[in-house]
């Protein structure tokens, strides 16, 4: 089976032989659990009854986060997406499932040259001419090289590996399938398990369609133009393929040039890198969900960086709207009204759930953090405990809004690093207002 240079992949044996092959991997990814859990599971159980539960647990955590790892880039980046959703995992689980990290061993001189042909070898060769023989930086998708176009000019060049979107398809379809078993178990029943991993699997999917996060990196570059001090790297399209994207380059990116900075270029970081993510979530409704450090960068002269927009998403104008609600009403202490926002935006609810008693848990909590010092509110902390009260009473929240509510999740603790005294809700106060009373960007 091979790559086609246009997207689609080639079975040479056919059904049967992609049957066979996806059996072989259901077996190796079985074996390999199997033995994972041979030793964590008596590891877990003597850890409870020695320090309780609650180590055992995260033990064996622990144990599937280095599993993940283990079964290859698609389980990663599905566990990187899953650990969102706190709404319906244990926050345990979660906390171990966002230090999966996807760097990979980089591509051979040949391995990139496999991947030239694939991309442009139907339309000629490369407008950037061959690629120094390392990367700038690896990931398991794609690796990205310093390029110069005809015209001198200095490119980013985004590759995408050979063969990884077939190998990740068949993993994915192994989730697909593990999802629906698990879903019939007695625990599972009335969790949305298959909802959640089909939306997991679009998110991992998405970030292989190279021609959408193009377009998604030039729709993120107009919508944050308004904002201060952002830079987010001009495509070129025409230089482009399905398999590649050519992009300005952007020298001098370092993961720690913020904290070289005097504290008063340090703050300035933080409130331009904040706006902007309030900006897509109540503005623009185009939200960028991936904001960690490696796609977030700073420049000596003041301006943040955003990189990478593969897995974004656009908010239907109703849920934007509801989006904005809720952190307006949070700001004010309205704790009623973000609980009644909270069901309106709901996926769906169990037939059992006691929604009285979660709009007032709700409330509660919307009431102490609105009287907390800015220094002492911990977005994350907040959202656990919401998700907590969600899973607890039933009601399953839209993946539509937990993916975009990553993107202030993950981008909390830069952002407290950077200005630890920011405050998450006064910043928001005027792109609130912009995004529910004034013109749309």
């Amino acid at each position: 089976m091979t790559d086609r240079p246009g997207g689609r992949t080639a079975s040479p044996g056919g059904p049967a032989a992609e049957a066979l092959l996806l059996t072989g991997r259901a077996v190796r990814v079985a074996a390999t659990t199997a033995l994972v859990a041979a030793v964590a599971l008596p590891a877990a159980l003597a850890l409870a009854l020695v320090r309780g539960r609650d180590a055992g647990l995260r033990h064996l955590y622990r144990r599937l986060t280095v599993l993940l790892m283990l079964l290859g880039p698609a389980f990663v980046k599905a566990g990187q997406v899953l650990g969102t959703r706190r709404d319906v995992l244990p926050g345990a689980l979660c906390d171990e499932l966002s230090l999966l990290q996807d760097a990979t061993t980089p591509m051979t001189p040949a391995q990139s040259r496999r991947g030239l042909d694939a991309a442009y070898g139907a339309s000629g060769p490369a407008p950037f001419g061959g690629l120094p023989g390392r990367p700038v930086a690896s990931g398991s998708v794609a690796c990205v090289y310093a390029g110069t176009l005809p015209s001198g000019e200095r490119v980013a060049v985004k590759l995408r590996r050979v063969g990884v979107e077939r190998a990740m398809r068949r993993d994915l379809a192994l989730l697909r399938g593990g999802a629906r078993i698990a879903a019939r178990t007695r625990p599972l029943r009335g969790v949305p398990v298959t909802e959640v991993v089909d939306g997991m699997c679009a998110a991992v999917l998405g970030q292989l369609d190279f021609g959408r996060e193009a377009e998604s990196l030039a729709r993120l570059r107009d919508a944050l133009a308004t904002v201060p001090r952002v830079w987010v790297p001009k495509v070129h399209a025409d230089a482009s393929s399905p398999r590649c994207i050519v992009m300005e380059f952007i020298p001098g990116l370092e993961l720690d040039t913020a904290a070289s900075c005097p504290p008063a270029l340090r703050r300035a970081f933080a409130g331009s890198a904040l706006t902007a993510v309030y900006h897509m979530l109540f503005v623009t409704g185009f939200v960028h969900c991936d904001m960690h450090p490696g796609n977030l960068y700073f420049t000596r002269s003041g301006q943040v960086v955003v990189l990478d927009a593969g897995f974004s998403v656009q908010l239907s104008d109703r849920l934007r709207r509801l989006f904005a609600e809720f952190f307006l009403n949070m700001a004010t202490g309205r704790g009623r009204r973000c609980a009644e926002i909270v069901l309106e935006s709901a996926a769906g609810v169990r037939p059992d759930a006691d929604l009285e008693s979660f709009t007032v848990r709700m409330a509660d909590l919307v009431e102490r953090s609105h009287g907390l010092p800015a220094r002492e509110f911990s977005l994350i902390a907040f959202a656990a405990e919401m998700f907590d009260l969600q899973r607890r009473h039933g009601v399953h929240a839209a993946s539509e809004l937990i993916f975009p509510l990553l993107s202030l999740l993950v981008i909390e603790g830069t952002i407290r690093d950077l200005d630890p005294g920011i405050d998450f809700q006064e910043v928001a106060r005027p792109v609130l207002n912009r995004g529910l009373f004034g013109a749309r960007a």
